[in-house]
């Protein structure tokens, strides 16, 4: 139970300690006294300065580069499942039949502004409508009082342009 604990907590202080390193988090220099921390930081600034620079790389032996190709060709080859058939023919079937009903739908909504108006439809006058002077006061007499208004007035009177 203790070297679980301890594993634990070695492990939380290197994340923390390499945090550090790399400037996202704050840790007392005090702290870095003991031994293993002090392994911990020449090992986190190693790695940093192999990194940053090749001539500090440990340069593989040709032995480890022979162990490592053994151990590649000692491996069992990963074979891929089997290639599935190509798609049945119904499928092309159903795609097809699927273009033949979108053209239908298509067909079916824009045919009659197509063939423009029936011929028999006779077209009605719109009536017109009364002019209420008690509402034109009320909306006259509004927008004086209120200043200006931001939002331009229309107004549309039937057959004006008829005339």
């Amino acid at each position: 139970m203790q070297t679980q604990t301890r594993s634990e907590y070695d492990a939380s202080w290197e994340e923390t300690v390499s945090a550090w390193v790399d400037g996202e988090a704050e840790i007392r220099t005090e702290d870095l006294d003991s031994p293993y921390s002090r392994q911990l930081w020449d090992t986190y600034h190693f790695i940093g300065d192999v990194m940053r620079s090749n001539e500090l790389a440990l340069q593989p032996s040709d032995r480890f580069y022979a162990r490592v190709s053994k151990a590649i060709d000692e491996e069992p080859a990963i074979v891929a499942p089997r290639r599935r058939k190509s798609s049945p023919v119904w499928r092309a079937g159903v795609s097809g039949l699927a273009v033949a009903a979108a053209v239908a739908s298509v067909v079916w909504v824009a045919l009659p502004y197509l063939v423009g108006g029936q011929a028999n439809t006779e077209q009605r006058p719109v009536l017109a409508t009364a002019d209420d002077t008690g509402l034109h006061d009320y909306v006259s007499a509004h927008q004086q009082f209120a200043g200006v208004n931001p939002v331009r007035q229309v107004s549309f009177e039937t057959g004006a342009g008829s005339r």
